[in-house]
Parts: C-alpha cells; sequence; structure tokens
C-alpha cells in the first residue's frame, strides 16, 4: 500500500525515531500503524539486549532538593559519549527519572526501572528506545534519596559530572550548600572519626611506625610522631577535620559547630568512578578500518 508523509509524520511523533526508519516500519506492517510502533519497540528492544555489554562510563549526575528539603535525590545515568550526555533526550529522560524519585518513595533499582513515566511507558522502556534511538548502551548506575524530618537537605552539581548531597541536623541552605561544594572539590570519604573503622586506623599506624622507625628516633618519639601522623590522616579523610575550601583558616566542623548545626550524613557521586574505561588506540582504529 502506499504510505503517506502524513503516516510518516506521525509515527516519527510518537516513537521519535527517524524518518526513514518510520517508513520502512510502516511498509513492513502495510500501514497498520499500531503494528510498526509494536514491531520497533521490539526492534528496540533487541538493540538494547545487544549494546547492554557495552562499557558506559559517561553519562549525567542530577541532583535535587525538595522545596520544604525535606526530600533530596542524587541520580547517576551513564552512556558510551559525552556526545550522547549532551543530547536533549538523554537530557530530558535524566530529568524525568530525577523527578519521579524525588515526589515517589523509590527503593530499589527494580522498583526504578518499573516505575511508569507521565508518557505512560516504564523508565526501563524508555531507557530502551534511547538505546535504539541513540545508538549506545545507557545504564542507570546508582540513586540514592534523603528523607529528613528537619528539612536539613541541601545539595551541589558542578557542571553535570560531580553531585553531592548533604543533610545538616538543621535547616540551613546556604550553609548546606557551601559544604556540598566543599565535598565535592575535597572528596572526604566519611563525615567523622567515629566512621573509620579501627583496622584502617591500626593499617595505618603500621605503616607510619614503619616509616618512623627508620628516623633512629627514640621509642617514646616514634610513638609521639604515630600519633601525630594518625591525627593529620583523620583531618585529611574525615569532612569534619579538613579545612573548609572557602576559608582554610577554619576546619568544617567548626564552621558548623559555629552556626549550631551538624553534618548527618552525605553522599557524593561523580560520572564514570570506579568504571574500567576502554582504552581506545587511534592509530590501530585507523589501520583496523583501511584493512577492512
Amino acid at each position: 500500500m502506499n504510505i503517506s508523509a502524513a503516516m510518516v509524520k506521525e509515527l516519527r511523533e510518537r516513537t521519535s525515531l527517524g524518518m526513514m526508519e518510520c517508513k520502512k516500519a510502516l511498509v513492513e506492517a502495510e500501514g497498520d500503524m499500531e503494528l510498526a510502533i509494536e514491531n520497533m519497540r521490539k526492534s528496540g528492544l533487541a538493540k538494547a539486549d545487544k549494546k547492554s555489554g557495552r562499557i558506559a562510563a559517561e553519562g549525567l549526575i542530577s541532583v535535587k532538593v525538595s522545596d520544604d528539603g525535606k526530600v533530596a535525590v542524587i541520580l547517576d545515568v551513564n552512556c558510551e559519549t559525552d556526545f550522547v550526555a549532551k543530547a536533549d533526550d538523554f537530557i530530558g529522560f535524566v530529568n524525568a527519572i530525577t523527578d519521579t524519585l524525588l515526589s515517589t518513595d523509590i527503593a530499589s533499582d527494580e522498583q526504578l526501572l518499573a516505575t511508569t513515566l507521565t508518557s505512560g511507558q516504564t523508565i526501563d522502556e524508555v531507557r530502551r528506545g534511547l538505546i535504539a534511538k541513540l545508538g549506545e548502551n545507557i545504564t542507570i548506575r546508582r540513586f540514592e534519596r534523603h528523607v529528613s524530618a528537619t528539612g536539613g537537605n541541601a545539595c551541589y552539581l558542578h557542571g553535570n559530572k560531580i553531585g553531592v548531597l548533604v543533610e545538616l541536623a538543621n535547616s540551613n541552605t546556604e550553609l548546606g550548600k557551601d559544604i556540598a561544594m566543599h565535598i565535592a572539590a575535597c572528596k572526604p570519604a566519611c563525615v567523622d572519626e567515629s566512621q573509620v573503622s579501627a583496622a584502617e586506623i591500626e593499617k595505618e599506624k603500621e605503616i607510619f611506625s614503619a616509616q618512623a622507625a627508620d628516623s633512629g628516633k627514640p621509642a617514646n618519639i616514634i610513638e609521639k610522631m604515630v600519633e601525630g601522623r594518625i591525627r593529620k590522616f583523620l583531618a585529611e579523610v574525615t569532612l569534619v577535620g579538613q579545612p573548609f575550601v572557602k576559608d582554610d583558616k577554619v576546619t568544617v566542623g567548626e564552621l558548623v559547630k559555629s552556626k549550631n548545626t551538624q553534618v548527618v550524613r552525605f553522599i557524593r557521586f561523580e560520572v564514570g568512578e570506579g568504571i574500567e574505561k576502554k582504552q581506545e588506540n587511534f592509530a590501530e582504529e585507523v589501520m583496523a578500518v583501511s584493512q577492512q
């Protein structure tokens, strides 16, 4: 049958896929619009499955806090290239998930993927559709949702690549943002010394003791040297022990104490951290193409 331009236009609007792909689907479905959409969805799922093993180490971090400061979310969605990370469809997908997390009590990856968006599709269906459209593996790597009875949540986003949530015992939006900015820049491992394991401290003591032993100093002096190194180590890895990034004359702990509050918890996400990226060799790639 004759496939009109109006039919192709309608299918493009409903699927957001390319003109030629839409025309081909309509021809194969003999003009049946619903069948064409169903076949395209099936094809998209197949494409998504084929790309599922590909490394996705680029993407976006998204953070958002409710108006009352009681709910905050942080989300890490990955793709394969920075080019796709800047695509409007990818950005819109990330924003839609963020809004859904903020308004819905979602606790697991499975629950998130099964959640239905305003489009009527589940998040996983939209994800798979984007894989088919954009041609890259897309994964929702991780998310966290913090709920604070006092409204002490705050956030900071650095260039869509580093995001931080921080919860204060009392609501203080300006201070919370400053602390989140500090965490983004200085990467503390935990809030305070109570969260550093005894095993980790003991390991550092062994290392420092071995280093100090080479100095030839008496045992009591070495003991004091090690104690000093441990204090320095704890100040470096704990948020409250670090010099505040905007004013290094005070520590973060001193700053929050002066504001009559304390840091309850924080989470920091950075795009690609912990993912082993594929190393591309441009010369080898050109040679491989030339031999095809």
